[in-house]
């Protein structure tokens, strides 16, 4: 009964997992419906917003009100929010409004790799060889998708602005996740604070638009994208995730981050009629194995 009880309980944490998965895969589909009506800056404003409002709503219920932060776990909110909730968002939104939902998504292969190498690089964290050859896999995959399949015109014909803006926002999320991985508070209370950060620098740099601002028309389409990405691509989802992170631990937990390519790419494919080329099989493919060789433990 034990052995069943443990068993049912893996079940549900990898079936929320999944469901992790496609809510952030369909992220970039809902930003890209937001994306074509109003401003990066707005677009990443309303959601996070809306998010701020729900977390803050689950963190009273949950402490009964704000818990304390240290001076340093403050400094570290304030940097997560510059970088995962003002940079990364603004380079995001900028990016679905020039390239396919669906090859913007295949970037999200970088993240976990280059947050690797920069834990390597700067706090001695060492990997095994087999672990390096899946660096290098994810990041020849993740070329060939950038590339379109034509490798070696990467950074000449096939690399543009939206490329270049996701780059600047799977680097935004890398020094995001460094300063979480430094906190000692939990993830629920940073997660909050950060947001809350976030929300207000996103605030600030709306401001020339305030001074000019006209009421913009959001059709229902992207207010229902809008609730979407605040309540179920920003809240559930971090919620379910840290629930995975302490029942099966972080490594297997990231795993289910290179589903959320495939999902992605199927989702634009179904909803946005964007096309499925070889180049993205390929590409996503080999990051797919990359990412689970880099993050394999020794048993």
């Amino acid at each position: 009964m034990r052995h069943l009880a443990i068993s049912l309980s893996s079940s549900t944490v990898y079936f929320k997992l999944i469901c992790v998965a496609m809510m952030w895969g369909g992220t970039f589909i809902a930003g890209r419906i937001v994306a074509a009506e109003l401003s990066p800056n707005l677009s990443a404003l309303l959601r996070f917003g809306f998010a701020a409002i729900l977390l803050v709503l689950i963190l009273l219920k949950s402490t009964g009100g704000f818990p304390n932060l240290s001076v340093q776990q403050h400094v570290y909110a304030i940097l997560m929010g510059l970088t995962g909730v003002l940079a990364y968002n603004l380079f995001f939104f900028a990016a679905l409004s020039r390239i396919e939902a669906g090859r913007t998504a295949l970037f999200v292969s970088l993240s976990p790799i280059l947050t690797i190498l920069a834990m390597r690089i700067f706090f001695q964290e060492r990997l095994r060889r087999i672990n390096y050859l899946g660096v290098c896999l994810a990041l020849v995959g993740t070329l060939i998708v950038v590339s379109k399949g034509e490798l070696f015109a990467a950074f000449t014909q096939s690399f543009g602005t939206g490329e270049m803006m996701m780059c600047g926002a799977v680097f935004s999320w890398v020094i995001y996740t460094i300063c979480f991985k430094q906190t000692r508070a939990p993830a629920l209370t940073m997660t909050t604070y950060s947001v809350l950060w976030g929300t207000l620098f996103l605030f600030i740099s709306l401001m020339p638009e305030f001074m000019q601002f006209s009421l913009p028309h959001i059709s229902l389409r992207s207010g229902l994208s809008i609730v979407f990405l605040g309540a179920f691509g920003t809240v559930l989802t971090f919620v379910w995730y840290a629930e995975a992170i302490h029942s099966i631990g972080a490594s297997r937990t990231i795993i289910f981050n290179n589903l959320v390519p495939a999902f992605a790419v199927l989702l634009a494919f179904l909803i946005l009629n964007e096309p499925i080329t070889w180049s993205m099989l390929v590409g996503g493919s080999l990051s797919f194995i990359g990412v689970i060789l880099t993050n394999k433990q020794e048993k």
